[in-house]
């Protein structure tokens, strides 16, 4: 008898604990009694795909390392901060992206989300369950909304959140397979890149109309905010950047690579266009010469280099490499690696809260 009571507990107790309806999961308290980090100095987040977290480095000391719980979601990916830079939005795909994001659709897989993470404690705030693959999600330029790119290999959604109350206030049609959605650095353009048609569709973030749809290179991955007044797409199998002028919405120029990029930056003081090889595992750096980007050199940072970063006074840049699961710092001025930053495993997006 006592047997059949102690079988009869686990089970229960089993039960209790792993089986959570969508909603239920949308409002839970995700860190549950697990103790609140103090996250109080100048800070570089990190996502590790394949590790399912995100590593906080101290850049203070970047050998002091803390991580955050996504409370066992899958392949987490890009990342972006609120304006004032409390809040952490990350992209849960379920999907590994390291390879590419030509995949053709995410038909009949689950455990899409969005994630809003308290950049101070780790804490879980909100959880927006999708039912298709977000890459990523973008704060507007006051925090009020949180935009989040929804891929559908027909018509893809950008869905737009009130950050007050959470709820879903705007339904944007784009394109096929849609992959990131981000604002003009001024904010006065919203840019969706459609990986599957080759273009990228440019929105107002008022009337939340699209305004024009561009065509770019073969399969964009995002249309990356620069302070010069343009946006650069990164055209993967093309093997481009193509620079869009925010004002006009025309395409200015075509930037011919020769490697797939994965990332692209500009830093207003050099005033250069960096792009990271994912091919060869380096950053190329470009400046304008005549009217036109020019090579000017490349720095090796790791295997599968990709997101890039600046710190806010511009000496100091860090970057992803996911294939070599590290981070590399560089010295801006000297186009150097200073450290070099073991993380977890598959690290991609990356965001600096200074």
């Amino acid at each position: 008898m006592q047997k059949i009571l102690i079988v009869a507990l686990v089970i229960l107790g089993f039960t209790a604990c792993n089986f959570h309806t969508e909603a239920d999961m949308d409002d839970m308290d995700d860190m549950g009694d697990k103790e609140e980090m103090n996250i109080n100095y100048p800070a570089a987040y990190v996502v590790n795909g394949e590790s399912n977290n995100i590593e906080v480095i101290n850049l203070n000391d970047v050998t002091q390392k803390v991580q955050m719980s996504l409370n066992g979601a899958m392949f987490p990916h890009h990342i972006n901060l609120s304006p004032d830079q409390s809040k952490l939005a990350v992209a849960i795909t379920s999907t590994d992206l390291s390879a590419g994001h030509d995949m053709g659709g995410s038909g009949g897989m689950k455990g899409f989300k969005v994630m809003v993470l308290n950049s101070y404690t780790g804490k879980i705030e909100k959880e927006i369950m999708l039912p298709k693959m977000p890459h990523n999600g973008v704060f507007n330029t006051n925090g009020s909304e949180l935009w989040i790119a929804q891929e559908d290999e027909n018509q893809s959604q950008v869905l737009v959140y009130n950050t007050g109350n959470w709820n879903l206030k705007n339904t944007i049609q784009v394109g096929k397979g849609l992959s990131e959605v981000t604002f003009a650095q001024d904010g006065t353009k919203v840019f969706a890149a459609n990986t599957m048609d080759a273009t990228v569709s440019i929105i107002d973030p008022t009337t939340k109309a699209v305004l024009k749809t561009v065509p770019v290179g073969k399969d964009p991955v995002g249309a990356w905010p620069a302070a010069n007044g343009y946006v650069y797409a990164d055209n993967e199998t093309d093997q481009t950047v193509t620079e869009i002028a925010v004002a006009s919405g025309n395409v200015t120029e075509t930037i011919t690579l020769g490697f797939k990029p994965g990332y692209v930056a500009y830093h207003p003081g050099q005033q250069e266009l960096w792009v990271s090889d994912a091919t060869n595992g380096k950053i190329a750096y470009y400046k304008e010469n005549n009217g036109q980007w020019t090579l000017q050199g490349s720095i090796t940072t790791g295997a599968d280099a990709h997101a890039i970063a600046f710190s806010k006074d511009g000496a100091t840049a860090y970057v992803t490499n996911q294939g070599a699961g590290t981070v590399s710092v560089i010295k801006v001025a000297d186009h150097a690696v200073t450290t070099t930053i073991p993380v977890g495993k598959k690290p991609n997006g990356l965001v600096i809260r200074q």
